[in-house]
C-alpha cells in the first residue's frame, strides 16, 4: 500500500512532464540565485538577531517573540522568492 506522499508524487510526475535538461547558463543562473538569496537571508538574520538580543537584554519578552516571528516570516518569504525566481529560470 502506498503512502499519501507517494501517491501525490506519482500524480505530480504525471501532470508535469519531465523537464528539459538545464544548459550551462541556466545552471550558473540558478547557482547565482542561491548565492544572492543566501546572502539576503543571512543579512536579515544578523540584523534581527541583534534586535532579539537587545529585546532580551531589556527583558522585553513580547518584543522578542515579535522579532522571532519576523525572523521566521522573512526567511520563509525570501525562500519563496528564491524558489519562484529559480522556477522562472527553469522554464526559460
Amino acid at each position: 500500500m502506498k503512502s499519501a506522499y507517494e501517491l501525490a508524487m506519482e500524480r505530480l510526475a504525471k501532470s508535469e512532464p519531465a523537464g528539459r535538461p538545464l544548459n550551462a547558463e541556466q545552471k550558473a543562473r540558478l547557482a547565482e540565485i542561491d548565492r544572492v538569496f543566501q546572502g539576503k537571508i543571512a543579512e536579515r538574520e544578523i540584523f534581527l538577531k541583534q534586535q532579539l538580543e537587545k529585546a532580551l537584554a531589556a527583558q522585553e519578552f513580547d518584543e522578542a517573540d515579535k522579532v522571532r516571528q519576523q525572523m521566521a516570516g522573512e526567511k520563509a518569504r525570501l525562500e519563496e522568492e528564491r524558489e519562484a525566481e529559480k522556477e522562472r529560470v527553469r522554464r526559460g
